[in-house]
């Protein structure tokens, strides 16, 4: 039998396969769009980009397979991946805390803000800490329709500095709900990400006279906003769904297929 064997040429400008040769600056290709500076690649001749935050990485002082992390960032085990497999070491941001920028947004550190200014030359720091903002919807609750009996959950997500408060009424009443409904829940936590606010409303064993418009509202000191959806519940006889479409549609309040689901979102759901 014949066997194709494939050779990789190593890092660096070497001449070897797989090993570095002498090093000749002047043969090293440019690396662009390097967003995290510049590291010394594999063979420690040649210049190559730095890997990002959240990106795998190589312990260490030398690249081996993932690469070296960029400026300002670290290689260390991933905590947040759990479980009974092996910890993955990825790029973190060593000067955590997060920073206000020049143009109104807000990163959760240095490493994001370097990363902006790659593509704004012009990007300053306003300031440490988070820019003070108006309160900011990132997820709208959603319209949804259902059987009678059903449980109905609308979420909103909310960014602001300092912090929202968040309430939910129902067809443009002054009533804060649940009231003294009780089959109507509210819920709210912080997260999934820094400087954000989830609350959810949740009603038990829908009846068609829970159908109507249900309006998010976040302030705080600096403004407010709000977003709306409906719900409509289907009395017996008017349920044309069948019952894994039900259950689907329970889900629309998260705007994801369920096997495409965040963990920050599955983490939500564990919780109700």
């Amino acid at each position: 039998p014949f066997y194709l064997l494939v050779l990789l040429p190593g890092g660096g400008n070497g001449t070897g396969f797989g090993r570095c040769g002498p090093c000749d600056p002047e043969l090293c290709p440019e690396p662009r769009g390097c967003r995290a500076g510049l590291v010394p690649d594999r063979c420690g001749c040649c210049a190559e980009c730095g890997n990002l935050e959240g990106q795998a990485c190589d312990p260490g002082a030398r690249a081996r397979f993932y690469g070296l992390c960029g400026t300002g960032l670290r290689c260390q085990a991933d905590r947040a991946a759990g479980g009974e497999q092996e910890e993955e070491e990825v790029c973190v941001c060593e000067q955590q805390g997060a920073l206000c920028g020049s143009d109104g947004t807000t990163y959760l550190n240095l490493c994001r803000f370097r990363e902006a200014a790659f593509s704004d030359p012009e990007l300053r720091t306003a300031g440490m800490g988070p820019c003070r903002t108006a309160p900011v919807i990132k997820v709208a609750p959603k319209d949804q329709v259902n059987g009678s009996g059903s449980i109905m959950l609308f979420l909103c997500e909310v960014f602001a500095f300092p912090m929202a408060l968040v309430d939910w009424r129902k067809d443009g009443r002054d009533v804060v709900l649940p009231g003294d409904d009780p089959h109507i829940s509210v819920q709210a936590r912080g997260g999934p990400l820094r400087f954000e606010l989830s609350s959810w409303l949740q009603i038990e064993g829908a009846e068609p006279a829970d159908s109507g418009t249900y309006r998010c509202i976040a302030r705080n000191e600096l403004g407010s906003v709000s977003a709306s959806a409906v719900l409509g519940v289907l009395g017996a006889g008017e349920t044309h769904l069948g019952g894994e479409e039900l259950i689907l549609s329970n889900l629309s309040f998260l705007s994801v297929r369920p096997e495409e689901l965040s963990s920050e979102r599955k983490q939500l759901l564990d919780d109700l």
